[in-house]
């Protein structure tokens, strides 16, 4: 029998609703399309049964947790896409224009690095970078910008503020550049 014929509507359904919840909760919305999004919440739960973990049903997983860990939903490129297209890759999270039907999801490009590029290095490697930095970057030399809610004091790393704040729900435009 076919794995995906194994997980029931009731669990799709389930998981389906625990998504809307916490979304709307932190300020993050799921595609209205209440079929499509099914589809894509059934194919979290097929790779969970398959890797372990929500591999992006769209992407095509290594099966490797540490080299999957940036498509692991909710992936790493989901805000940068939402802030630039109104969508994520897959379209699970839309921006409020897509969710209010003043705009239609459409064809996002790929941000994922090719898979040279995401290549863990050996551990020996890994252990020897880490200790030659403890952990932390220097200031200036930070991979993201971090943004402050100027309402509840949230901060966030990433290229961008988010849309609406987790905590407070404050709009994007409550945001300052902290770093």
């Amino acid at each position: 029998m076919n794995k995906e014929m194994e997980i029931s509507d009731a669990v799709v359904d389930a998981l389906l609703e625990k998504l809307l919840l916490e979304g709307s909760a932190s300020g993050y919305h799921l595609n209205p399309d209440r079929e499509f999004t099914r589809e894509l919440v059934r194919s979290l739960l097929v790779n969970q049964e398959r890797y372990g973990y929500w591999a992006c049903p769209c992407r095509l997983a290594a099966g490797d947790k540490a080299v999957d860990l940036d498509i692991i939903c909710p992936c790493d490129y989901r805000d940068a896409d939402l802030n630039e297209f109104g969508a994520c890759f897959c379209a699970l999270y839309v921006g409020l224009e897509i969710l209010a039907g003043k705009k239609q999801a459409a064809a996002i490009p790929e941000r994922r690095p090719n898979r040279r590029a995401r290549t863990r290095p050996p551990a020996s490697e890994r252990r020897a970078a880490m200790s030659a930095t403890s952990g932390t970057a220097p200031l200036g030399k930070l991979s993201q910008q971090v943004w402050r809610c100027k309402v509840c004091g949230y901060l966030c790393a990433r290229g961008d503020p988010p849309e609406v704040c987790p905590i407070c729900k404050a709009k994007r435009d409550r945001f300052e550049r902290f770093i």
